[in-house]
């Protein structure tokens, strides 16, 4: 099931191995990296924007734009997630190949496993090849173009997309392979053969993410992406002066680390650590809400209150009903018995397609508009309730929940309008028979 990028972004770890290493490539390599986490403290810090409604809001605009496929973001998220998940194999044969170097009585898992510099090689130029893919759908950009990539790359790349590649560089490149890194990847894709690209658990991985009909195209794209970005990389160690070495001394700051072999460290962080999805979905984040703030400001009145998004070429939206798209809602599940905080995505004849908030896009659906419900938490009482709340009454003899409306409130009994009947069926009811 897909997670929603407010549940991402909130489960984002504020400390562990993976940032741990990350800190520890940052104070060798600065990036300027800030760990941020947390949706709405990503709003705070990104717009600067510190009222609690306006912050909603965004959150809310930001659902809506994240669903809406022509933005790309979801597709972006999976590249990263499908990528780092291949790569925690790529780190588990590199290991195995490297323990049968160093331990006689497995040496046959050299046999088995492929050698750790062909592997990590192949591994290293994907990831450059989808993170090209990754910031051409960020940005609109219709066919991933290295060249567009290397350019941005130079001049704008910061924050979490900057450490992403800061870290490539040192944990995909300079750790396993070397400082002469670029002439061993030379050597082999140079010489390489479709079976070296088509037995790597991360070719396998983002293979249908990459353009081209064949392998061979497929791999021609990976080469052109790695000749476009090898410049800034030969130039990033140049004016930083890291070597192999100021690398381990640095993650074994953050780290212990009790093998000093380089290339054996280097499997073991790409099967421990999770930077590509890490900073892939900070990176999404920071591109989401900067892009919705950017939308609202034309709006952002006096009033500092905002409307609707407007909607996309790709959805079809009508206003159709009581309340409008990108709206916060909750909404009644029979099963469960209860309301679940949502967002409008779409609205058309009184029905609404909702997306709830902490689950997946799987779980979006087509609601009635008579399940769907507005609630001010500010003028509710010490049970939750309010004049003029839609709720859910349960009716002991007919064993069903009615929809209605309340109109009064005295203590724990709450006077009551059902849809669809008349005045004369108005009544108390207790709280307890209320949600």
């Amino acid at each position: 099931m897909d997670r929603s990028i407010i549940q991402l972004v909130d489960d984002l770890p504020q400390d562990n191995i993976t940032v741990k290493v990350l800190n520890a490539i940052d104070a060798i390599a600065p990036s300027q990296w800030n760990n941020l986490v947390g949706f709405e403290n990503s709003i705070r810090s990104i717009t600067g924007e510190t009222d609690p409604q306006i912050i909603q809001q965004i959150r809310d605009r930001a659902v809506v734009f994240y669903h809406d496929p022509q933005y790309g973001y979801q597709n972006a998220v999976k590249l990263y997630q499908t990528v780092d998940k291949a790569d925690a194999a790529i780190g588990a044969m590199a290991l195995a190949n490297k323990v049968g170097e160093k331990i006689s009585f497995l040496s046959f898992l050299n046999n088995i496993t492929p050698k750790a510099d062909t592997t990590q090689t192949v591994d290293l130029l994907i990831k450059i090849a989808v993170e090209i893919i990754a910031f051409c759908q960020l940005n609109g950009i219709p066919q991933p173009n290295p060249q567009v990539f290397a350019a941005s790359l130079s001049n704008n790349y910061k924050d979490a997309a900057l450490m992403r590649m800061v870290a490539l560089v040192c944990l995909d490149a300079v750790l396993p392979l070397g400082a002469n890194f670029l002439a061993k990847i030379h050597g082999i894709i140079d010489n390489a053969d479709a079976g070296i690209v088509t037995n790597n658990p991360v070719f396998g991985a983002a293979s249908g993410f990459l353009p081209g009909n064949s392998t061979s195209e497929k791999f021609g794209f990976i080469t052109q992406s790695f000749n476009a970005v090898q410049g800034w990389m030969d130039g990033f160690i140049s004016q930083t002066g890291i070597t192999p070495q100021s690398i381990f001394d640095s993650l074994g700051n953050m780290i212990q680390i009790a093998d000093d072999n380089l290339d054996f460290v280097a499997a073991f962080v790409d099967q421990v650590t999770n930077y590509y999805e890490h900073t892939g979905i900070q990176t999404v984040a920071q591109k989401l809400i900067e892009q919705t703030y950017s939308s609202m400001q034309s709006e952002l009145g006096s009033d500092r209150t905002l409307s609707a998004p407007p909607p996309s070429a790709s959805q079809t939206i009508s206003d159709g009903g009581e309340y409008a798209i990108a709206q916060a809602v909750e909404v009644w599940d029979e099963d469960e018995e209860d309301w679940y905080q949502a967002t409008i995505l779409k609205a058309k004849d009184g029905e609404y397609f909702v997306h709830y908030v902490g689950y997946g896009s799987s779980d979006d659906e087509w609601v009635n508009g008579e399940d769907v419900r507005v609630r001010d938490h500010s003028k509710t009482d010490d049970n939750g309730f309010a004049e003029g709340l839609k709720v859910k009454v349960w009716d002991d003899d007919k064993e069903e929940w009615y929809t209605a409306q309340i109109l009064r409130c005295k203590r724990k009994k709450y006077f009551v309008h059902y849809f669809d009947f008349d005045e004369s069926e108005d009544e108390w009811v207790h709280k307890d028979d209320l949600v």
